[in-house]
């Protein structure tokens, strides 16, 4: 018997993250380890036995739709990596222009909640807020981790630019940090990284990076970032 053609998948749930927009969220899992998610399973997988023995792993792989990019497939994409004006093949990448729009993101599990259904918190999240979750899979390092393994054009993570905040970012994020305690690790977390695309010319440009219910206002300048302002969401 032949194989479908097609296939149909149902979320396990939704993950919820600190980031609104796909603008500023890490390229990579676990570069932003106060990048915090939630995902709370939907019926019929919220059971308690569906998670029996997760809490013994430090680290999960999370299968997730590009729910925003579906549809919208290259076969060449440009990597941030390569300063965006390269091509390689999307199956060379870790593009969300993909075929089919699914991806693996390997997150640290930090909870495990079963006393009303199953909630799941992580840490170092690389995913927008509501992305559909489909699987949830342990990660076992004696067949999954290899350091000799080569890494293409990923040669190691992204150079961290230094952060500094004017003195009314800086009042601003002392307010907000009173209720987003893990705030100002995050914040400097995301934008060390710089999160500018790959073809920014213009150095007096002022960004903005949505985190939580914030619009944060920031730059570049020769010293690194400088944040200017955190400005609440309407």
């Amino acid at each position: 018997m032949p194989a479908p053609s097609t296939f149909a998948f149902t979320p396990i749930g939704y993950l919820s993250t600190p980031f609104p927009d796909k603008f500023g969220i890490p390229r990579q899992p676990r570069l932003a380890p106060h990048a915090r998610g939630t995902l709370r399973l939907l019926p019929p997988f919220d059971r308690a036995e569906a998670v029996r023995g997760l809490e013994t792993f430090s680290h999960v792989w999370l299968t997730f739709v590009f729910h925003e990019t579906a549809g919208q497939w290259s076969p060449t994409v440009r990597p941030p990596r390569l300063g965006g004006d390269r091509r390689v093949g999307v199956f060379a990448s870790r593009s969300p222009f993909r075929p089919n729009p699914l991806g693996l993101s390997l997150v640290e599990l930090l909870t495990v909640d079963t006393r009303e259904g199953v909630s799941l918190v992580f840490g170092g999240i690389d995913l927008v807020d509501g992305t559909p979750i489909l699987d949830i899979k342990p990660y076992v390092p004696f067949v999954e981790s290899l350091p000799a393994a080569r890494g293409g054009f990923v040669d190691g993570p992204p150079p961290r630019l230094p952060v500094r905040f004017s003195a009314l970012a800086q009042t601003q994020l002392d307010v907000a940090a009173q209720r987003l305690p893990d705030l100002p690790a995050l914040l400097v977390e995301v934008l060390a990284q710089d999160p500018r695309p790959a073809y920014a010319d213009d150095p007096l440009r002022s960004y903005g990076v949505r985190l939580h219910d914030l619009d944060v206002r920031w730059r570049c300048d020769d010293a690194g970032v400088i944040v200017e302002a955190l400005i609440p969401l309407a």
